[in-house]
């Protein structure tokens, strides 16, 4: 029960990586508030969640609006007392030439990959620098770290997470407030798809050129949110922990 006691906020937690982090937290004594876009989708997550534990929450949720923030963070307070951790999960990819975007899909983009992520830091700042203690753990990329054709704005948007994590960190950690950010690479979710197929390329094909010679599954990059969640990494902050299969060695 390495977290137990400890209040977690995820978002996009009603599938893959966000869905499995939201399990295993419960599995290991959190309390969660988990948020998802899709209420319908939310909901069905949240009766599986139920048998558990019943310290589970869930809030429709668009991460781009501020006031659903404000709801959000005061659920957790309310249901729960604290807020501890927050897994900024939520996000949308994209894969096509620079020439064939519109301002408008750039806007949506940053929108949900990095204003949520501005959004979600700045409204559980404040009660962890009270608390004196929290770590926020924020999904970048290996698109965040090294460059890929047809990336253009993907990997822009998770570069701004990857520096906005460690820019963070500095801020908060005099007050034991801990940011990192984490950098899958393809993952067997409903993205690691969209990855593949933007690539005109099967996962199995992608996995071939994976060092590990697989992709990763949701589980294994919910294992590395609980140990950044947990006391285990107390003295981690500011770091992007790679999880590839030793794609970007």
């Amino acid at each position: 029960m390495r977290l137990q006691g400890k209040t977690a906020i995820v978002t996009g937690g009603a599938n893959g990586i966000g869905k499995a982090t939201v399990k295993k937290f419960l599995q290991q004594g959190a309390s969660v508030v988990f948020t998802d876009i899709h209420e319908g989708t939310g909901l069905q997550t949240l009766e599986e969640m139920k048998q558990l534990s019943e310290n589970v929450v869930f809030v429709q949720h668009d991460v781009q609006k501020e006031e659903d923030w404000s709801l959000v963070a005061a659920t957790a307070i309310e249901k729960f007392g604290r807020i501890d951790i927050l897994f900024n999960n939520a996000g949308i990819y994209s894969s096509k030439p620079v020439t064939d975007y519109t301002a408008e899909e750039w806007n949506r983009l940053l929108g949900i990959n990095v204003v949520g992520v501005f959004l979600g830091m700045k409204h559980v700042v404040p009660t962890m620098v009270e608390q004196r203690s929290g770590s926020i753990i924020n999904a970048s990329s290996v698109a965040g770290i090294k460059g890929g054709p047809n990336l253009t704005l993907y990997g822009a948007s998770k570069g701004a997470v990857r520096t906005m994590s460690k820019d963070l960190a500095k801020e908060v950690a005099a007050h034991q407030v801990r940011v990192n950010s984490i950098h899958p690479g393809v993952i067997q979710t409903s993205m690691g798809d969209a990855v593949a197929s933007g690539m005109n390329a099967t996962t199995e094909h992608i996995a071939a050129g994976i060092p590990l010679k697989r992709c990763g599954t949701p589980e294994e990059v919910a294992d590395l949110v609980v140990f950044l969640a947990s006391d285990e990494s107390s003295f981690i902050t500011g770091a992007e922990l790679v999880i590839d299969g030793g794609q970007t060695a």
